[in-house]
């Protein structure tokens, strides 16, 4: 199994500084998510990376081992600078093994397997409200909401002692492991964080697009994430020299009819269910010199388009929201959820247009009355 990977940190629209880290040093991958902002956070998530790659490039220990080194480090080192008093950090990490990744897991970072078509949350968030949904005080759609959503039960460095989540998951090829910071996930819906890793060429670009949403909808916390693309890598047949050349039987060729038959039908199946998926996916793009929402993907086969227009927007010029330059990917194609997402985008959209028209304006009468005798 070959991994390809992807990773972005970025320190948000609103932050002084960035606290999240990230370790990319295969096979081990971890993000870091700081707490204690002047008390330390960057200082504890980095530390505490620090102390896991040193430790498995000396093969000390299993991975949760040195999670449990790096919270005692985190810990001493708070303890011997009162400044950093306080300070700790969440962490999720995947050590690659083959055909299999050992996760670990401390804090309310996380872990997603993308895996034909499902997106699925890997680790439990140790958080004060993912306890009261457990308990059965709140629900689901109220902890989104909560007031106390970010208040951790668990972190690094916050006590002598941790205990770290770990568990095992079996790759298979397509397979694709997202690590992540509460940056992306509050921000980001987890049907747009599938949307953007089905809908990118490599991990990278994945990566990069995923941040991007991020701060696209308003950055408010550092924003960091790991993209790894599991690939199989098939044998290829040997070939042998001088072997004999032997005519099929009757027999041996009806299996192979009924084989290229079972071919077809499931290449047309495999068709009608790109095309299922594909009209449950929207985006919001440039049609002509207007704004629109597509339904579908932003890819053309064979001369088929896979995405429609369905919602055009005639008032929102496609060049005066490039101006804007607020809108990376604009021109590829932004993910939204749904048709009544596309359009809260394009009102955001058209909201940004009248606003710097209306900056140009009345800069323009300054420098007109600046003139003026």
């Amino acid at each position: 199994m070959r991994i390809e990977v992807g990773s972005a940190s970025d320190i948000g629209r609103v932050r002084e500084k960035n606290e999240d880290s990230i370790l990319v040093h295969p096979p081990l991958y971890i993000v870091a998510d700081g707490m204690g902002g002047h008390r330390g956070g960057d200082i504890a998530s980095q530390l505490a990376l620090e102390t896991i790659e040193a430790l498995s490039a000396d093969g000390k220990g299993t991975l949760p081992d040195q999670v449990r080194s790096a919270n005692r480090a985190v810990w001493d080192r708070s303890l011997e600078d009162e400044r950093l008093s306080g300070m700790g950090t969440t962490l999720t990490g995947a050590l690659i093994d083959g055909a299999s990744a050992s996760i670990v897991h401390v804090g309310d970072s996380r872990a997603y397997l993308l895996r034909e078509g499902k997106l699925r949350q890997l680790t439990t968030d140790h958080t004060l409200v993912e306890r009261m949904v457990k308990s059965g005080e709140i629900t689901e759609a109220e902890a989104d909401v909560h007031p106390h959503k970010n208040v951790l039960t668990r972190a690094l460095g916050t006590d002598q002692d941790v205990e770290v989540d770990d568990d095992t998951v079996a790759l298979l090829d397509g397979d694709q492991l997202l690590l992540c910071s509460d940056g992306l996930t509050g921000m980001v819906t987890e049907d747009q964080i599938q949307a953007i890793l089905e809908n990118s060429e490599q991990p990278q670009q994945a990566a990069h697009r995923l941040v991007k949403a991020a701060n696209r909808a308003g950055g408010i916390d550092n924003i960091s994430v790991v993209v790894l693309a599991a690939v199989g890598e098939g044998d290829e047949a040997a070939a042998r020299p001088g072997r004999r050349v032997v005519a099929p039987s009757p027999s041996t060729v009806r299996r192979w009819a009924l084989r290229a038959g079972l071919t077809v039908l499931i290449a047309l199946v495999v068709l009608f269910g790109i095309r299922w998926w594909a009209d449950r996916q929207w985006y919001v793009a440039p049609s002509g010199g207007s704004v629109a929402v597509f339904q579908g993907i932003p890819l053309t086969v064979l001369g088929y388009d896979l995405g429609h227009a369905v919602e055009v927007h005639e008032d929102v010029r496609a060049d005066e929201v490039r101006q804007l330059g607020t809108y990376e990917g604009f021109d590829d194609g932004i993910p939204v959820v749904d048709r009544a997402d596309g359009a809260e985008l394009i009102a955001s959209m058209a909201q940004g247009v009248r606003e710097a028209q209306r900056v140009e304006r009345e800069a323009q009468q300054d420098q007109g009355e600046g003139g003026t005798p």
